[in-house]
């Protein structure tokens, strides 16, 4: 047998000539004993190479070409339909869940579906997950009806937009830099003279008519002094826009004006205010104020700054300390010359050519001028028509007036100036920054949106993350009891779905929005709020901070339809207007018995009257008497009054004995025959009740009384 057919494998390679066609089907073994023996031979195994005959393959061995209509023709299965096969998708080693999913075209839940009928996939049950185990991959294919092909993993690296921000320029040369003006903060306690101090420094340097007979305000100014120097001040309301300022990466503040009451000495705020100098690392000078007041000890005040870890210069510290009367104008200019010696120490230079660089010390809306912000210039120098922006606003500079209201041409390093031209309204603290023209301006502006845009996206996939992960750990538990109790079970819900939007509770609440002076103002009235348990009405606190009254605290409590309590702080002109505008009540107290009183007078305006029940007279019953009306016969009680009156539209009450046994209204009340409204005292009359089925028995008493509606008062007690 193997030597046949190997004569046929030759036989089919070499070919042969002669052989007579045969027709189809046929039987091989024929053929292979013709091949041996020749036509007619025996079937005998053996043969020599001289007794092979030669024969046509052109119809045996070869399969006949198919036409090109046959070629087209479309195989179908045995039932006449066309055999699809499964599509095909791409896969690698090391995917994710989600890229798995991804590729499959499947939910997440759909493909931990498929994972329950696959081999070693437990550990796989976040989206994240790293899918180590190709033959998991595999299966997991095939389950969900596709064939695969292994690929590389495809180029994660996103192409990177090109960086269109607009950015500080390198630092200047040595030889390009010249002298600035220093920047200065005054800060300290409220009560200490910090406002004084700034007003008698603003009347030695504002002209004797204002420019255009309108009131300027504006957060920098600046003081010449007799040498020709020039200091810059800026004008914060306290520490907590100092703060915020410094949060915002603004490096304007050069120097810290720390003012002391003499006759107080360091207060909780003076010590803040010292900790915030530091963070920002610039240096100290103390102005120890009210010297002039009876009780002041400039000393104690001393003793107490080094206590806080600043050590002047009489104890052989590097800290300046002037004694000063801000409101008598006395020391100012020796305040003034400190300030410049520390400038010199410092020595102030900036670059006053290029692109201007600045920082927004505040914007406001002007009703003459529109949006206005104030700048202090750290770099270059700011000229009508140059194209700023800052942050995610933007402006043309249409005009620039200085501190004191006078349109200026040219603004160098150092100098407060207000800038006109914004199409939006700056933040405090934000980055200005000159471009090249509006075009480049549009470019940062695109990117800026599109960074905000990224970043919010960021926050909503946290969100979105933190749900996921919570509806996971429900659906593996869920999972964990398919597996135990088996495939072929079927879990059903044993309660309704739940809810995806819950429903928020409808009860009373007070929402406020709480500012004070002081962080240690603040932990106070919070440790008190924190004693409010009661479950009548809800007080939620929307916010808190420390500082004034701003916009945002507006726009919050209008929100929450909440009002804002104002702890010892200042509430400017412009948000009271604003508040009245949205409906918000501002509440300023700086007495903490004070504010809980106003508190606990809002919380029980909230809470829903009170029944109260009040007695109008009293009856004792003397009989029954069964009237009847129709077919009907109805128990009427005869009664005198014994206490109070009695009125027709009142509620009764039936007591026998201990025991209450009928309340309810009356149907007719009669006196001598004749309906009435009223008895009086002593009178006789006679009640008919609602209920036909209620009996009566001499002694019994009956009450007449009504509901009055009365307002509640929280029990809410503090402890003072």
């Amino acid at each position: 047998m193997l030597r046949r057919t190997s004569l046929l494998r030759k036989w089919l390679q070499v070919g042969a000539v002669g052989y007579p066609s045969i027709p189809k089907p046929c039987n091989i073994r024929p053929m292979l004993d013709s091949l041996c023996y020749g036509p007619g031979a025996s079937q005998s195994l053996t043969c020599g190479p001289r007794e092979r005959a030669s024969l046509s393959t052109s119809v045996i061995a070869f399969k006949k070409r198919k036409s090109k209509d046959e070629k087209s023709s479309v195989s179908l299965n045995p039932k006449g339909l066309k055999k699809e096969k499964n599509p095909v998708v791409g896969v690698w080693k090391n995917m994710t869940v989600q890229e798995l999913a991804d590729v499959l075209e499947k939910d997440l839940d759909d493909l931990y579906e498929i994972f329950l009928f696959v081999d070693n996939s437990d550990p796989y049950d976040r989206p994240q997950a790293v899918i180590d185990n190709l033959k998991v991959i595999q299966d997991s294919v095939k389950k969900a009806g596709f064939r695969f092909k292994i690929e590389g993993p495809p180029n994660k690296k996103e192409k990177l937009k090109e960086y269109k921000d607009a950015v500080r320029r390198p630092p200047a040369k040595e030889s390009e830099l010249v002298r600035r003006p220093p920047v200065v903060t005054i800060m300290g306690h409220v009560d200490h003279g910090k406002t004084t101090l700034l007003d008698a420094l603003r009347h030695s340097s504002i002209v004797d008519t204002e420019y255009g007979g309108i009131t300027q305000h504006i957060g920098a100014f600046s003081v010449k002094l007799d040498s020709g120097d020039e200091v810059t001040f800026l004008d914060t309301p306290g520490h907590a826009a100092f703060r915020a300022m410094r949060a915002r990466g603004a490096n304007v503040t050069d120097m810290v004006v720390l003012v002391v009451a003499a006759d107080d000495g360091v207060m909780e705020q003076t010590k803040e205010s010292i900790q915030f100098a530091h963070n920002a690392k610039v240096p100290i000078i103390v102005a120890i104020n009210k010297i002039d007041k009876a009780g002041a000890d400039p000393s104690q005040a001393k003793r107490d700054l080094l206590e806080c870890g600043l050590q002047l210069e009489e104890d052989g510290g590097d800290v300046q300390a002037v004694p000063i009367s801000a409101l008598q104008g006395q020391n100012l200019d020796l305040l003034v010359e400190a300030l410049a010696t520390q400038a010199e120490l410092l020595n102030l230079r900036a670059d006053p050519l290029g692109f201007v660089e600045a920082v927004v010390v505040e914007s406001r809306t002007d009703p003459g001028r529109g949006k206005v912000a104030t700048c202090i210039i750290q770099r270059g120098t700011l000229r009508k028509g140059a194209v700023l922006v800052a942050g995610r606003a933007w402006a043309k500079v249409r005009n620039m007036f200085s501190d004191g209201g006078k349109p200026i041409k040219a603004a160098p390093p150092g100098t407060p100036v207000q800038v006109i031209g914004w199409r939006d309204l700056p933040s405090a603290g934000d980055e200005v920054l000159e471009v090249e023209s509006e075009h480049r301006v549009s470019e940062v502006m695109h990117w800026r949106n599109d960074m905000a845009a990224k970043e919010k996206e960021k926050e909503e996939l946290i969100a979105i993350q933190e749900k996921l992960d919570e509806h996971l750990k429900v659906y593996r538990a869920q999972l964990e009891e398919r597996r135990r109790l088996g495939i072929r079970y079927k879990m059903r819900r044993k309660e309704p779905r739940e809810k995806e939007i819950r429903e928020v509770a409808t009860g009373p609440k007070v929402s406020i929005v709480l500012k004070g002076d002081v962080d240690g103002s603040i932990e106070a009235i919070l440790d008190v709020l924190d004693t409010y348990h009661s479950e009548e009405c809800d007080l939620d606190i929307i916010s808190y901070g420390v500082g004034m009254v701003t916009p945002n605290d507006i726009t919050m409590a209008a929100t929450f339809s909440g009002s804002i309590y104002a702890f010892n702080t200042t509430v400017p002109p412009e948000i009271r207007k604003m508040a009245t505008e949205k409906r918000v009540i501002i509440k300023e107290t700086n007495i903490i018995y004070r504010l809980v009183e106003d508190l606990k007078e809002e919380l029980s305006e909230q809470l829903p009257l009170k029944d109260v029940e009040e007695v109008l007279g009293e009856a004792n019953l003397l009989a029954e008497f069964v009237v009847t009306e129709g077919k009907k016969k109805i128990p009427v009680a005869g009664c005198r009054c014994v206490k109070g009156t009695l009125k027709k539209d009142a509620l009764y009450r039936v007591i026998r004995g201990q025991d209450i046994i009928h309340e309810g209204p009356l149907v007719s009340m009669r006196h001598h025959k004749s309906e009435v409204e009223t008895v009086n005292r002593d009178k006789e009359c006679g009640l008919m009740f609602e209920d036909e089925t209620l009996r009566f028995e001499p002694g019994d008493q009956i009450i007449c009384y009504k509901i009055n509606k009365v307002k509640q008062t929280t029990d809410w007690d503090p402890g003072f």
